[in-house]
């Protein structure tokens, strides 16, 4: 913006003061009344409420204890197969590292002017975590299919 007088308006004005430039340049003309500050914000909604019933007209009250078991069975099997995946992965990155560490000559050899090491520790791990990704998101996909297909037969 330039230095003009529009742009120092109210510089230096305190509340109270109208406004006024305290160099006068604005002497002659006033300022209109502040208008009050508004606040927009979404309408608040109340979430819907929830149901205390059983969650189908069909499950009878023997089915709930035969859901909770597989409703349990499901998140052990879950639960399961996420601690053999963490420690195979730290296992298997650690076996990466030492493979690394063991052969000497990759420090000493440079691709681009980076030694192999470096680029081996970069991005030799990302295959790694991809696949161990993809096998985990498979098999959670089965087990939850397995439960689906148990909970249909109940």
């Amino acid at each position: 913006m330039s230095g003009g007088a529009g742009a120092d308006a109210g510089a230096g004005a305190g509340p109270g003061t109208g406004g006024a430039d305290a160099s006068g340049a604005d002497a002659g003309r006033q300022r209109a009344p502040a208008s009050t500050r508004v606040r927009i914000t979404a309408p608040r909604q109340r979430p819907a409420p929830v149901p205390y019933g059983p969650a189908s007209a069909s499950i009878g009250p023997d089915s709930s204890d035969v859901q909770g078991i597989f409703v349990r069975s499901l998140i052990r099997s879950q639960l399961r197969l996420a601690l053999v995946f963490a420690i195979g992965f730290v296992v298997a990155t650690a076996l990466f590292v030492t493979g690394i560490v063991l052969v000497p000559d990759l420090g000493h050899s440079y691709l681009a002017g980076v030694p192999i090491s470096w680029l081996l520790l970069g991005f030799g791990v990302y295959p790694l975590v991809i696949t161990v990704g993809w096998l985990y998101v498979r098999l959670a996909n089965r087990n939850e299919a397995r439960y689906r297909a148990l909970s249909e037969d109940a």
